[in-house]
């Protein structure tokens, strides 16, 4: 009898068929609703870290395309009357704010400084609305009103501030009576400069800890700055930088040593190489060889017999009593009136 019944199990056993090659695609699509049930409520958001020297390059970048771009203007208007363009050099700062709102955020493009730097504004809510995984590189641009707000700020509040500093040191509102209104207000605007240096200072150091709203303006409009294309280096070139530096140095060394030498000395080492031989002409020998123009009280160096301003003459030798002719390179022991 237990042939009988095990024999019918092993045919059975033999005559299955094995599974279909989609059985386990299809049971891994009928699973998976319930395995991203129970993994994404656990899943923590990956932060992405913005470099806070790229953010901060940015804004010097910006700054000192502003100061190119004004430099350029200033220039235009070399010709006009002197002092004009001072006067109203806040309207001239802020309609160059307004043209580089204009030309990048408005449009949806990166200001020069962001655009050198790879960064763009993302808007935060957006992205916070959406709860995404991934946070730096994604996410949509700001909005209408972001942009406006971000001039509105920017180009409209610097401008009425520097105006309005401007007026009250101008109508000397801090030298007025004790109880005048023109006093109150100083204090009121001082009070309001002071709790924004105040906040910014915070927002700084929140921004060190962070790395996201490098300024007050961004974190109130929550526009940050993200990484505009995720395969680009920040790849600096510090050769312009190098050249600026030797330069400097070169010329700061120049303005320490040019004092200290004996340029009449070096005139007349120069003179034998010197293709111009005008200055030893029958005009230049009435000039002063020191400051090149004619005596007022003319004194002859003795024994070389050359014409020199009184002034010059004797400020050299009380100098240096060694003091040599700068024409003959003779030295100088006496110096006497001309046609005395």
């Amino acid at each position: 009898m237990e042939r009988q019944t095990l024999a019918p199990s092993s045919s059975s056993s033999s005559s299955s068929s094995p599974p279909t090659e989609d059985a386990w695609v299809n049971t891994y699509q009928r699973l998976l609703p319930q395995l991203q049930s129970l993994t994404l409520p656990h899943k923590s958001i990956i932060p992405i870290s913005i470099s806070r020297v790229n953010q901060v390059d940015a804004a010097r970048l910006d700054i000192e395309m502003s100061a190119m771009l004004k430099e350029q203007l200033v220039k235009v208007f070399s010709l006009m009357k002197p002092g004009l363009l001072f006067q109203y050099e806040p309207e001239l700062d802020a309609f160059l704010e307004f043209l580089i709102w204009r030309f990048s955020i408005w449009v949806d493009k990166p200001t020069p400084g962001n655009a050198l730097m790879n960064l763009r504004y993302r808007d935060e809510r957006a992205i916070e609305a959406r709860g995404k995984v991934r946070t730096g590189l994604e996410g949509p641009g700001l909005t209408v009103a972001q942009k406006i707000w971000y001039c509105v700020a920017t180009v409209g509040g610097q401008y009425i501030w520097s105006r309005l500093q401007s007026f009250s040191a101008f109508r000397r509102w801090g030298d007025s009576e004790q109880r005048s209104l023109a006093r109150r207000a100083w204090f009121f605007i001082q009070r309001i400069e002071g709790f924004y240096k105040a906040a910014s200072l915070s927002n700084l150091l929140i921004f060190l800890y962070t790395g996201r709203y490098r300024s007050l303006i961004e974190r109130a409009l929550q526009a940050r700055l993200v990484y505009a294309s995720p395969n680009m280096n920040r790849a600096v070139s510090f050769e312009y930088m190098n050249r600026q530096l030797v330069w400097n140095e070169f010329s700061e060394m120049l303005l320490l040593l040019l004092p200290l030498l004996n340029s009449s000395s070096i005139k007349n080492f120069l003179r034998p190489f010197s293709k111009d031989k005008s200055s030893s002409s029958a005009g230049d020998e009435a000039l002063c060889p020191i400051c090149q123009a004619n005596p007022t009280i003319p004194f002859l160096a003795l024994p070389c017999q050359h014409r020199y301003c009184y002034y010059c003459l004797q400020t050299r030798c009380s100098a240096s009593p060694s003091f040599r002719c700068s024409r003959c390179s003779e030295p100088v022991i006496a110096m006497q009136r001309h046609g005395g």
